[in-house]
């Protein structure tokens, strides 16, 4: 987090770790930045984010940094423990913040923007009952109006022209219609069966000729290469893209379909045509463009019924998407 100072004088802390934690707040960012005295913030959130990339070239993002602190089993990081505060507040005093804008309710946050000195401190804890009942989302809503901003909560992102481009280098061959899959999830109880991916793949470049990408992270590459192996027709793999080409890849696909997961988000905010499965997790609400498919009697969290979403299913929910 230490390095050259920045003119921005407000100062926005997402503490939540994942990129749609990141995709759910790129509203409330942007909305705060049209606020500011120059038109811009300074952001600290947490590497998982991918904050550095989703907002690479944001003219209204003045400088990133980084929150070191601890995700599960991970080592204690430096603003991890009962030091960590002070030390985040040193760091903080770096920024040369005015005002800071602390979208999330914990006393960590408070106690170390008060000893770096900025004065206008807002955070959740001036929402009712700390806002706690609200979607994480809607708890930034809620505390933007309460403070009179405006904003549209529904999240947006345009991938770059250079994105795009090189997405239709690596795969503009392809024959369409073009498929996404999001085969990852954070957790198990989030992940549609492989067999079901699979049968879906088949499924769809049999009755389309179309083609499917297969989308995820580093850790969902054995994953994607079990899935390529039981599917047949065009199937190929975009696993660990950069989210900038990520983003891209969603734009320019068709549709996308997939768990419920960062790359959903990051699909659903480019205004793609998205399918989302949630059988583990309450489905979505914060996308006009997301069509949530769900098992019967709907979904409860932590209780994995994702193998109940049939691939039947998911082909109808695919032909409405491509009318």
């Amino acid at each position: 987090m230490r390095g050259e100072q920045i003119v921005g004088k407000t100062l926005v802390i997402q503490p939540l770790p994942g990129i749609g934690d990141m995709v759910w707040h790129l509203p409330h960012l942007k909305a705060i930045a049209e606020n500011a005295p120059d038109g811009k913030i300074a952001l600290v959130t947490k590497r998982r984010s991918a904050a550095d990339q989703m907002l690479e070239g944001a003219p209204w993002i003045s400088q990133i940094g980084w929150l070191d602190r601890a995700q599960g089993k991970e080592k204690a990081g430096r603003h991890d423990g009962p030091l960590g505060a002070m030390r985040l507040g040193s760091d903080l005093k770096a920024f040369e913040a005015e005002t800071v804008w602390i979208l999330h309710r914990s006393w960590r946050y408070l106690t170390a923007t008060r000893m770096a000195g900025i004065p206008n401190r807002i955070s959740y804890r001036e929402l009712p009952n700390d806002g706690r009942d609200l979607h994480q989302a809607d708890k930034a809503t809620a505390l933007l109006r309460a403070r009179g901003l405006t904003v549209d909560p529904t999240p947006r992102l345009a991938p770059s022209a250079s994105a795009k481009a090189e997405i239709q280098r690596l795969y503009g061959e392809l024959p369409r219609p073009w498929l996404l899959l999001g085969i990852g999830a954070s957790e198990p109880f989030k992940r549609w069966p492989e067999a079901n991916f699979s049968a879906l793949a088949r499924a769809f470049t049999d009755r389309t000729g179309g083609s499917v990408i297969l989308v995820g992270g580093e850790a969902e590459k054995e994953s994607a290469e079990r899935i390529l192996q039981n599917a047949r027709g065009e199937v190929v793999l975009a696993i660990n893209r950069p989210i900038g080409q990520a983003a891209a890849l969603a734009a320019t696909a068709d549709a996308f379909l997939g768990n419920d997961s960062g790359m959903l988000n990051l699909a659903a905010a480019t205004g793609a045509p998205t399918i989302g499965l949630f059988g583990g997790s309450p489905p979505l609400t914060l996308y006009p463009n997301l069509d949530a498919l769900q098992p019967e009697g709907g979904a409860e969290y932590r209780i994995d019924r994702m193998a109940e979403i049939e691939v039947e299913a998911t082909m109808n929910a695919l032909s409405r998407a491509l009318g």
